[in-house]
């Protein structure tokens, strides 16, 4: 690993000694921090006839694929290979393609740090629904008619709820589905004062 900064951090950093100390420090520590990222090259895709193509600028594609890999928490080559087709297929539009769509899903995986390749999935399906709700969110906003407005706005709702539950699925999993209960019991003296505490047993005697 190199301390170098990415490319595209290089600007802001020559710019640094014209800023104030404050936003100085933000952007030495957001270099810094995606120094360390290290996240895998951005995907390039291109339509040739029916076929959509996978390339990587500057990098091998074995390496690319290997990197790709560690965000994705998984050393499956068959695994990394379906869910990069499915992520690259989110990219592209009839006889148009996006890269930025499918590498926004893939950066969204890299902010998840799954752990296996089911947390993948359902990071993969995090980025494509967040993606769906904010074109919803901006078809809403340009609405014309009442219809279109209904329409949208009931999309919408079905979306944002989704993610809400996407990112509970995550936790539960991550946690094996456990659930953290805190039992307390009030006290109260003959004074009328009442004590709050947490209920507590050891020693065979109650606390």
């Amino acid at each position: 690993m190199t301390d170098t900064p990415p490319k595209d951090m290089t600007p802001a950093l020559d710019a640094l000694d014209s800023l104030p100390d404050a936003q100085r420090t933000k952007v030495t520590e957001t270099a810094k921090a995606a120094a360390a990222l290290a996240p895998a090259p951005s995907m390039r895709l291109t339509l040739k006839g029916d076929t959509l193509e996978i390339g990587f600028k500057g990098v091998q594609p074995e390496v690319a694929s290997a990197l790709q890999m560690a965000d994705m928490g998984t050393a499956d080559s068959d695994f990394h290979q379906g869910l990069v087709r499915q992520i690259a297929c989110l990219g592209s539009q009839k006889v148009s393609v996006d890269s930025a769509a499918s590498n926004f899903v893939m950066a969204v995986i890299r902010s998840v740090a799954p752990r296996d390749g089911l947390e993948a999935m359902l990071a993969t399906q995090m980025g494509a629904i967040h993606s769906a709700t904010m074109m919803l969110a901006r078809r809403l906003n340009h609405a014309d008619t009442i219809a279109q407005q209904d329409a949208a706005e009931r999309a919408l709702n079905k979306l944002s709820r989704t993610f809400a539950m996407q990112m509970e699925a995550l936790k539960r999993y991550r946690t094996g589905g456990q659930q953290r209960v805190t039992v307390e019991h009030v006290t109260v003296n003959a004074g009328g004062q009442a004590i709050v505490g947490a209920v507590e047993t050891g020693g065979g005697g109650r606390k």
